[in-house]
């Protein structure tokens, strides 16, 4: 399948290697082929520029179907779940179910990290300025970012992750309905044919997602409905009160990476930087909570799930 882009100028694609998806044991085995951008262009200080070239994508679906964890160790991938998570997970509805019953789940599921900055944490108000992705299946250019321009909306919170209103509201820098339909081939050349893909954002729930299903629907496009959206804040906390059980647990990012010893690569709130961080803290929960691939998918939302959510907050 070639896919050609006459918009590809305006964004650029990291490939990281053998960075922490060479991590990733046994469930998943890479086997696509895959040639997007080879774009070293483009700093955040606008000195570099974008390059022009066209995408062209060869996918292949064979993936092993190894018994374990998402990311490690020896799990059942059909673990009886006890009372209280099957109360937490009902709510969610019948593609969870259905697809974590799926003895070929392994073969059908693509898991994808992602993070998100924006001008502002008001979600009607507010843009998304940086998006960053990893495929956790790792593979040549398996690793997405893009600054995003705002428009007419300014930068209002760059004192947390360093981003400038000059930075991105420039001519090169893609606005978010040029970005829309890139990301969404980023996305399918990830994916396994006929497949879903789990998108996994820290705080995801309350942020990341509300503001990327805001930014399609005012773009005029609707979250795939075969994309799961699972949030790792609760399995942090879950993993931390189960070490501290007495006191309210935290589980930001930094605490858990550095529960974790793991190191940063790049700055922190900056989407690439917290993208390849939460990859490893992930891999690392899915581990100690002995989660399976059909545990995560019943933990997971879909985007009517969180439109719902909005909903019932905007009356409230």
């Amino acid at each position: 399948m070639c896919v050609s882009i006459s918009q590809v100028s305006r964004f650029r694609i990291h490939s990281f290697g053998s960075s922490c998806c060479e991590r990733i044991h046994g469930w998943i085995k890479n086997s696509s082929s895959l040639k997007l951008l080879d774009v070293r262009a483009s700093s955040v200080d606008g000195k570099e520029r974008w390059i022009r070239r066209n995408v062209s994508t060869t996918t292949q679906g064979s993936r092993s179907n190894t018994k374990s964890s998402v990311l490690g160790g020896t799990v059942p991938l059909t673990r009886i779940i006890d009372e209280e998570s099957r109360t937490k997970v009902q709510p969610f509805g019948n593609l969870q179910q259905r697809l974590a019953q799926d003895k070929d789940l392994p073969k059908l599921l693509t898991v994808i990290v992602s993070d998100l900055e924006t001008t502002g944490l008001n979600r009607k108000r507010e843009r998304i300025i940086e998006i960053a992705a990893q495929d956790l299946a790792g593979g040549g250019y398996s690793t997405f970012q893009t600054l995003v321009n705002p428009g007419d909306v300014p930068v209002t919170n760059t004192d947390i992750h360093g981003i400038r209103t000059d930075m991105v509201c420039r001519p090169e820098v893609p606005r978010m309905e040029e970005l829309i339909p890139i990301f969404l081939r980023y996305v399918e050349s990830r994916q396994k044919p006929g497949g879903y893909v789990m998108l996994v954002a820290h705080n995801g729930k309350s942020f990341d997602f509300p503001f990327l299903i805001n930014e399609f629907n005012r773009c005029s496009y609707e979250i795939p409905h075969n994309w799961l959206l699972l949030d790792s804040l609760p399995l942090g906390k879950e993993n931390m009160k189960a070490l501290d059980p007495t006191g309210k647990p935290k589980a930001s990012l930094k605490v858990l990476a550095e529960h974790y010893s793991l190191t940063r690569e790049g700055d922190a709130h900056r989407a690439l930087s917290d993208v390849l961080l939460l990859s490893k803290v992930f891999q690392k929960l899915t581990i100690d909570l002995k989660l399976s691939l059909s545990d995560l998918v019943l933990r997971c939302h879909t985007a009517s799930d969180i439109i719902a959510v909005m909903a019932k907050n905007k009356k409230a």
